[in-house]
């Protein structure tokens, strides 16, 4: 192949990914949107034609203004308005398409049960009308309230004697963002110290927005407590939103940012590995010196002492079964968030939530998330603060 003809087949790759990424965009536009539309405006409802009309504008405007305030919200700029109103919209449409769909349901149930029509289809609007407003007036006080306290236990077997009753404080994806919530992040702290630490973990996802946009909220991280280490590593968002400076600022609030490297704790004469390691997108963030790195981040560990590993996608499972770790946590899932959007979570990660193990040695604790994501509801996957205790077998 010529130069002229390599030149010449770039644009064409863009272009073809391009138009790809706009016909999935229309699609599920069309699907978030039009299903709702659907069942509630038009189906065999019969509204009068000022209703029907009005609603379809309001759900045509709604759609096409969607991409453009998540764009805004969450592009560089990271422009908070656009962000508050497409996250919402987000939450509502999701809620509504699924509850849309069980009102098709419905719908079918009422038919066969000798219905008639409109009845039926008013019957099935008025039912997904009421069902989304309680979940979604209900998901939004699970998300906005502190998390409560999710007690774990967990047996590791080379944990030595002196370690025995470990209190280890998980918390993970606050995503302090477009909602200003500093007064939340100061219940975690509250919440976190009340639990009298030995160790503080924080699995990353720290925040939507840079240091300077974020810092406020993020403040109380530096007035958590803990006996042995504070330990905190990267998740995806932080390489949407400078992840070096968040690394950089969480060791200015005095915590350890375990950077692909590790510390060791000790206590009662023994000793425990507390590695952690980049997120798994880092890699192709272009943030130089950022990727997952297993052998960097346990480089010079005593080989006989138990590891602890901080990753935060349970995707990172992995390389700790590679390289003998004895307990992974993470977090990312959010365990779900928005019911049933954990079917999708799956799809991606082996583990949505909770304790499991991976091989012999290797166990993994993911938590639901301490706060929230884009929309500010969670519908069926609490998110908690997790106190892990660490017991010899």
């Amino acid at each position: 192949m010529s130069v002229g003809e390599t030149v010449e087949a770039e644009p064409k790759r863009r272009g073809g990914r391009a138009a790809r990424f706009g016909l999935i965009l229309v699609a599920v536009l069309l699907l978030l949107f039009g299903v709702p539309w659907w069942t509630l405006v038009m189906s065999g409802n019969h509204w009068p034609t000022p209703v029907a009309v009005i609603g379809t504008i309001v759900f045509a405007l709604t759609a096409v203004a969607f991409p453009g305030l998540m764009f805004a919200g969450h592009g560089r700029n990271h422009h908070d308005w656009p962000a508050k109103i497409g996250d919402t919209l987000m939450g509502i449409a999701w809620v509504l398409f699924v509850w849309s769909i069980l009102g098709q349901v419905l719908t079918l149930i009422l038919w066969l049960s000798g219905v008639d029509s409109p009845a039926r289809y008013r019957i099935a609007t008025a039912v997904v009308i009421v069902i989304a407003l309680v979940l979604l007036i209900w998901g939004y006080a699970e998300a906005m309230r502190v998390p409560r306290i999710r007690r774990v236990d967990v047996t590791l077997p080379r944990l030595g004697a002196g370690l025995d009753g470990l209190r280890l404080v998980l918390i993970t994806d606050t995503h302090y963002g477009p909602l200003d919530r500093a007064r939340w992040s100061r219940g975690v702290t509250v919440a976190v110290n009340a639990l009298d630490p030995d160790v503080v973990a924080h699995t990353g996802d720290i925040a939507d927005g840079e240091v300077a946009q974020r810092r406020e909220q993020a403040a109380p991280l530096g007035d958590i407590r803990a006996s042995l280490a504070r330990v905190y590593v990267t998740g995806n968002h932080e390489y949407f939103s400078g992840a070096q400076r968040w690394v950089e600022h969480m060791a200015s609030l005095g915590w350890e940012a375990l950077h692909n490297r590790h510390l060791v704790i000790e206590r009662g004469g023994d000793r425990l590995v507390i590695a952690g390691v980049d997120d798994r997108t880092a890699a192709g963030s272009g943030v130089p010196g950022h990727h997952a790195d297993h052998e960097a981040a346990l480089a010079g560990a005593d080989p006989e002492l138990p590891i602890l590993l901080l990753a935060h996608q349970p995707a990172q499972i992995p390389g700790a079964v590679a390289h003998g770790v004895d307990l992974q946590i993470s977090g990312h899932t959010h365990g779900g968030q928005m019911w049933p959007f954990h079917y999708l979570v799956r799809l991606d990660q082996p583990v949505l939530q909770g304790l499991s193990r991976h091989s012999d040695r290797t166990q993994l604790y993911t938590s639901r998330g301490t706060g929230f994501w884009g929309p500010p509801f969670r519908v069926f996957a609490p998110s908690e603060i997790t106190l892990l205790t660490l017991h010899k077998a």
